[in-house]
C-alpha cells in the first residue's frame, strides 16, 4: 500500500507541475462513498479542464453516434434512432451524451467558481448510471455481434470511465436535496419513458441489438426486463450514494464545528 501511495504521489507531482491551482479539501470521507484514491482524486480535479473538454467532445461524438453517424452533408443529416424520433424526443434519446455533457459542464462550472449544485447533482448521477448502464448492456445483454470490435470496446471502457468521473463530485459539490431532487426526477422521468410508458413514439432507450429482429425492434424480449431492471437499481443507487454523501459530509462539518 505505501508503495502505491508513493507511485500516485509522485503521479500527482508530475500532473501539478503543469496543473496547480488550490484543490477543494478531502474531507475523509468513507470509501463506500468515495472510492478512489486521494491522489487520484487530485489528479482528476488538476485535469479539470481538459477532463472537461474530452467529455463535452464525447458528448459530440455519442449525438453523431445517435444520428446514424452521417459521413457528408447530403440530406437527411440525422437519421439513426434519432432520425426515427419526433423532434420532442431528442433530449430523451441519448442519454450518455446527455451525461458526459453533465459532468463536463459540472467541472466547468467548479472551475468558473458557479453555483450549479443541481448540475453536479445531473452530473454525479449520470456519471453513475451511464457508466454502468453501457458495460452490462454491451457484456450481458448485446454481446458483440453487429458492432466493430474497437467501437465495442471504446462504449465500455469509456462509460467505465465515466462512473470514476463520478467520484470526483463530491470535493466541489455539497449534493444538496433540491440538487438530488432534480436528478431523481430528470433521470426517474427517463426510466418512465424509456421502458414503461410509451410517449413521443417511444420507448425511448438506446436501441438494444438484442431487440433487433426481423421488422423491426421487439421489446417484449428479455432484453428490454434485463435493460429496465438494471436502469432502475442505477438510479436507486446514484440516488442513495447522493444522499449518502450529503449525510457524511455533514457529519464531518459538524463534527470539526
Amino acid at each position: 500500500m505505501a508503495t502505491e501511495q508513493g507511485v500516485g504521489g509522485r503521479i500527482e507531482a508530475v500532473v501539478a507541475r503543469f496543473f496547480g491551482g488550490p484543490l477543494p479539501d478531502s474531507e475523509g470521507l468513507p470509501r463506500y462513498v468515495a472510492p478512489l484514491p486521494t491522489w487520484l482524486e487530485n489528479v482528476g480535479l488538476r485535469l479539470a479542464w481538459p477532463v472537461a473538454l474530452v467529455n463535452l467532445v464525447g458528448t459530440l461524438f455519442g449525438f453523431w453516434y445517435y444520428a446514424g453517424r452521417p459521413l457528408n452533408l447530403a440530406p437527411p443529416l440525422v437519421e439513426g434512432q434519432l432520425g426515427a424520433a419526433p423532434l420532442l424526443a431528442y433530449p430523451l434519446i441519448p442519454d450518455s451524451p446527455a451525461a458526459t455533457m453533465f459532468i463536463g459542464l459540472s467541472l466547468v462550472a467548479w472551475k468558473r467558481g458557479w453555483n450549479a449544485e443541481w448540475l453536479h447533482a445531473l452530473a454525479f448521477f449520470g456519471c453513475i448510471k451511464l457508466g454502468l448502464w453501457t458495460p452490462f448492456v454491451q457484456l450481458v445483454v448485446n454481446g458483440p455481434g453487429g458492432i466493430a470490435a474497437w467501437l465495442y470496446w471504446f462504449l465500455i471502457l469509456s462509460h467505465l470511465a465515466m462512473a470514476l468521473e463520478a467520484f470526483l463530485i463530491h470535493r466541489y459539490a455539497s449534493f444538496s436535496v433540491p440538487a438530488v431532487a432534480v436528478a431523481v426526477f430528470w433521470y426517474g422521468f427517463n426510466d418512465v419513458v424509456d421502458y414503461f410508458v410509451a410517449v413521443l413514439g417511444g420507448p425511448h432507450h438506446t436501441i438494444l441489438r438484442a431487440e433487433v429482429v426481423t421488422g423491426g425492434l421487439d421489446h417484449t424480449l428479455p432484453a428490454h426486463d434485463l435493460a429496465a431492471g438494471w436502469a432502475v437499481v442505477l438510479t436507486i443507487l446514484a440516488t442513495f450514494l447522493a444522499l449518502a454523501t450529503r449525510i457524511e459530509k455533514l457529519k464531518r462539518r459538524r463534527a470539526t464545528a
